[in-house]
């Protein structure tokens, strides 16, 4: 009778164990080419926006004179470019003209505060957000017409490019926010 109890609580016992340790696994998601995409354009979003809107409206026109900074954009340039490749991008995606002037990759000259050059970076992303949704497995890898040429792209492509391009300015902004004393806000608290 004792070896059967003790047969018993040494099943019981690694039964319970065995659930525990399958319990602490997560489970595998499948994600949808449109999920990892738009993932990619989201995190690229949380950075961008709230490094744009940490500098103050007063320094907006800044760009940087010594050393090899002679000719680059100022801020709300940098700003305004993105958004306007941004544009551009979801255009090709959607095989259809950009909805804004892209104004040769500088947006549109009209736009000139803060609060107007942070509302066309946000439409600029809910439009690529647009693009981006309609991209699926069986289209990802079809070709569109190139924003820039007569040459033909992939979907994944121009949605990769989203990520890549806005990364690149992005590491130009946070220079011109340390220049002015402000740390990036992706970069504070250990960020």
């Amino acid at each position: 009778m004792r070896n059967k109890l003790a047969i018993i609580l040494c099943s019981l016992l690694t039964l319970t164990i065995g659930a525990a340790a399958q319990a602490g696994k997560p489970k595998e998601v499948h994600r949808t080419v449109t999920e990892v995409l738009d993932h990619t354009v989201s995190n690229l979003e949380r950075e961008f926006i709230p490094a744009a809107e940490a500098m103050p409206e007063d320094k907006f026109d800044f760009a940087p004179t010594n050393g090899e900074f002679k000719g680059v954009r100022t801020f709300a340039q940098q700003i305004k470019h993105v958004a306007a490749v941004n544009y551009e991008l979801g255009a090709a995606i959607l095989e259809e003209k950009p909805p804004v002037d892209v104004a040769d990759e500088e947006g549109p000259a009209s736009i000139t505060s803060k609060a107007e050059v942070l509302k066309f970076l946000k439409d600029s992303f809910a439009y690529v957000h647009k693009a981006i949704a309609t991209i699926n497995e069986n289209n990802v890898v079809g070709t569109v017409k190139s924003p820039f040429g007569e040459a033909r792209v992939t979907r994944l492509g121009l949605a990769a490019a989203v990520g890549s391009h806005g990364y690149d300015h992005y590491g130009q902004m946070a220079v011109y926010l340390r220049m002015n004393g402000i740390v990036p806000p992706a970069s504070r608290n250990g960020g």
